[in-house]
């Protein structure tokens, strides 16, 4: 491991919904093209882009959060930079949007993450109905925090070569670098549904929406200016990440349960812990030697018949649940349950470990971060550790008997009724799992 890690980019832009997305795939392909290994991040909980961001650059996505993770975490996430040779993370929002209350290492901003990797930010700035005033916004967010590194402006959404000159212009008189300029274009969108983007895996043709990505960013943006800027940003050397909660862990994978933060399980490895996948969805039941069975987050409110059909998965889990832990987060916490009600009304037979019953019907959004105070055991965590995690769904709790698991609070310490539940070596929780607090 050397002291340093690459040089890296953060891509942010002033609010949620300006393309940031588009920009960050097409330029880890195009990097990944030009023959560059290419280390994405995501900054903040965001579960889905990562994903996208494996497709794109090869190289596996992490999660860099300043709310949740303490120093000795985020420099663990760093290191899994080593061997790459450039970084680019994701931003997540608005630059500098994060919550009111200070967490491990800060709020949660992904000004805070550029700042502590010290990536400049390319911002990208719809400049749809407007010119030189996108100026005023680009100076702004430069100017708002001047430690915060600035590298340059890519435009999207540019009408015309006139509307495109007349924006540059602006920036000149700012002071601002202009990294590209992508014309307006329909057919760039990602598919979306109630939590955002579709799942990677289940894009009908990703790899085709990726480089056509990679090549509108190489028609129209200044991809050595990118990689020169990005030379003034390095990295803290690496720590460890966070120990495996068993030995074996049988991991459910598929479309139904999809999401652990790559961290984690990047972590468990690395300390020798054995990963065993397996599908609920195929009927397929957990090892039965495995030490713990994780159920993670993802999508079962869309495959509640098959989850229900599936006798063989049920009956294994049940089975492991008699004698040793068995663990469900977000998704993975409802399959655990009694029922679940789609958003037809119809309910689905779930794997009954747990008395729990959530609906679809009547959407409810759950969304912010976590911190949560154990009462009771669960795997790789005694009681009374202090956790820290991510909630976002839209379910709602009709029934949830059991003894709860923790008290939970949001990000500024007021109580969250999503309390999680511990019935026998069953255990779940509605937030993902970031990291346990530090004693």
């Amino acid at each position: 491991m050397t002291d340093m890690n690459p040089p890296g980019l953060m891509i942010s832009a002033p609010s949620s919904g300006t393309g940031k997305t588009t920009v960050m795939l097409g330029l880890l392909r195009a990097l990944a093209e030009d023959g560059l290994a290419v280390q994405p991040y995501k900054s903040g909980p965001d579960y889905i882009d990562p994903a996208f961001h494996l497709a794109a650059a090869g190289r596996p996505s992490f999660n860099l959060d300043t709310w949740a993770m303490d120093a000795q975490l985020l420099d663990a996430v760093t290191g899994q930079a080593a061997g790459a040779e450039i970084c680019i993370g994701e931003g997540s929002m608005g630059l500098y949007d994060g919550v009111a209350t200070r967490g491990q290492s800060g709020f949660g901003s992904s000004a805070e993450t550029a700042k502590r990797m010290g990536w400049p930010v390319v911002l990208v700035v719809d400049v749809g109905g407007q010119a030189q005033s996108a100026a005023a916004t680009a100076l702004g967010f430069k100017n708002y925090d001047s430690d915060v590194p600035f590298a340059g402006v890519i435009l999207n959404r540019v009408a015309s070569p006139r509307h495109e000159r007349l924006t540059r212009l602006g920036m000149e008189k700012a002071g601002i670098k202009v990294l590209g300029s992508l014309p307006r274009r329909g057919d760039l969108t990602l598919p979306e549904r109630h939590l955002g983007l579709i799942q990677a895996v289940e894009h009908p043709d990703l790899e085709a929406a990726i480089a056509g990505y990679a090549s509108f960013l190489r028609e129209n943006v200044d991809l050595e200016a990118i990689k020169y800027a990005a030379l003034a940003g390095a990295a803290p050397a690496a720590a460890k990440l966070p120990l495996p909660p068993a030995q074996r862990i049988a991991l459910a994978r598929d479309a139904a349960f999809s999401f652990t933060y790559p961290h984690l399980l990047t972590g468990w490895r690395a300390a020798g812990a054995e990963i065993l996948p397996f599908s609920p969805l195929a009927d397929e039941a957990p090892a039965a030697d495995a030490d713990l069975v994780w159920l993670p987050g993802g999508y079962p409110e869309l495959h509640g018949g098959a989850l229900a059909a599936a006798e063989s998965f049920r009956a294994g889990l049940c089975k492991h649940a008699e004698t040793k832990p068995v663990h469900g987060e977000c998704g993975g916490y409802m399959a655990l349950g009694e029922a679940l009600i789609d958003k037809d009304g119809n309910r689905h037979r779930m794997a009954g470990l747990l008395g729990l019953v959530t609906s679809y019907e009547k959407r409810k959004f759950h969304l912010g971060y976590r911190r949560a105070i154990l009462q009771a055991d669960m795997p790789g965590f005694a009681a009374g550790t202090a956790l820290r995690g991510h909630e976002f769904h839209y379910s709602t709790i009709l029934e949830e008997p059991d003894a709860p698991l923790a008290n939970v609070m949001d990000a500024d310490g007021g109580p969250v009724p999503e309390t999680g539940s511990v019935k026998g070596h069953v255990t779940g929780t509605f937030f993902h799992l970031i990291t346990g607090e530090q004693a």
